[in-house]
């Protein structure tokens, strides 16, 4: 298939695989040919690597994993050293709101990461509940971590549960899985939704160009329902939103108000341009929504059941300082 000028593993330093690309793997997908070339790594591993930035194909950056192979050429793959399976705990302030032995739930700020992973390696809320809860975590699959039953994305707040225990983790997996559970969030979108309470309804899948973002897909998505009520208006301009899921897809409320027109405000992802929406707004609360940093998305609300005593929890936690901030610019900067 080719030669190979070094031996790979999986190890605690980095090293370079390069290989010289044999006639018979011509025309076959870069991340494919590497992954069977070097043998102790994964197609989506290669494939990641890639996407990295950590391929060269002679001499120059791969980018693409469905790049086809051509024959005669030099492939270099940097393999960056092992680091440890668990993270370490990490000193980091929480808001408790509730404790017990088999589980934690907190007000998670805007701007911390929920689980270690490329690019944040660290610095992340599981590395936080590690120093918090460490020495009380029974483990969750034979290790002592906690157990993240779902998430909230890096710059959305909010109310978020945590397991400590195998049982409590299987019990709130199932409860997220059923949607036997309460969900609410607070959302600040530009315009005003016509009619003001309804529900989105579509499909949710990978966008077909961009494959960094969600969007709403005709085919091959998974289905997902939001349903919202304008909670305040302001003119024309833009709505503060309660919206509660009916399912959990990745980005789903994000995907579902841009998909209507009405995108989160300061959302890096969805909000694609200028909305027109602005002009309505008097300074300094245009500039205030136009420069915010962050999608303005609170997980306001989370009601459940304990997973051991069936007890009925409920919790609730104002929008974040910032957030509360745009709130109280609105009020009589509205034109």
């Amino acid at each position: 298939m080719s030669a190979r000028t070094d031996h790979p593993s999986e190890s605690t330093t980095a090293e370079t695989i390069t290989l010289v690309a044999a006639p018979e793997s011509a025309g076959l997908r870069a991340d494919r040919f590497l992954a069977e070339a070097i043998g102790s790594l994964s197609r989506s591993r290669v494939k990641a690597l890639i996407a990295a930035g950590a391929a060269s194909r002679d001499g120059k950056p791969l980018r693409d994993a469905a790049d086809p192979v051509r024959a005669g050429s030099t492939y270099s793959l940097a393999i960056p050293g092992a680091v440890s399976a668990l993270p370490l705990p990490q000193d980091i302030p929480l808001t408790i709101l509730f404790e017990d032995a088999d589980l934690i739930v907190l007000d998670k700020p805007a701007g911390l990461v929920v689980h270690p992973a490329p690019g944040n390696l660290d610095g992340t809320l599981v590395n936080a509940l590690l120093a918090h809860a460490g020495e009380d975590l029974p483990g969750i699959g034979g290790e002592k971590r906690p157990g993240i039953v779902h998430r909230l994305d890096k710059d959305t707040s909010g109310v978020m549960v945590v397991a400590k225990t195998e049982r409590a983790h299987r019990a709130l997996s199932l409860a997220f899985a059923e949607r036997d559970l309460d969900r609410e969030y607070l959302a600040l979108v530009w315009g005003l939704p016509n009619p003001p309470a309804g529900e989105i309804e579509a499909a949710i899948g990978r966008h077909p160009i961009d494959r960094k973002r969600m969007a709403v897909v005709e085919r091959g998505g998974k289905h997902a329902l939001t349903r919202y009520v304008s909670e305040r208006a302001w003119g024309a301009a833009c709505a503060l939103l309660r919206c509660r899921l009916a399912t959990g897809r990745t980005h789903q409320i994000r995907v579902h108000l841009a998909e209507i027109g009405h995108p989160v405000v300061g959302d890096p992802v969805y909000l694609r341009r200028t909305p027109a929406a602005a002009r309505s707004l008097g300074e300094p609360a245009r500039q205030a929504l136009l420069s915010f940093p962050r999608q303005a998305l609170h997980a306001a609300t989370l009601g459940f059941r304990h997973p051991v005593t069936g007890r009925a929890l409920s919790f609730s936690v104002p929008p974040p300082a910032d957030f509360a901030a745009l709130l109280t610019l609105l009020a009589g900067n509205v034109e």
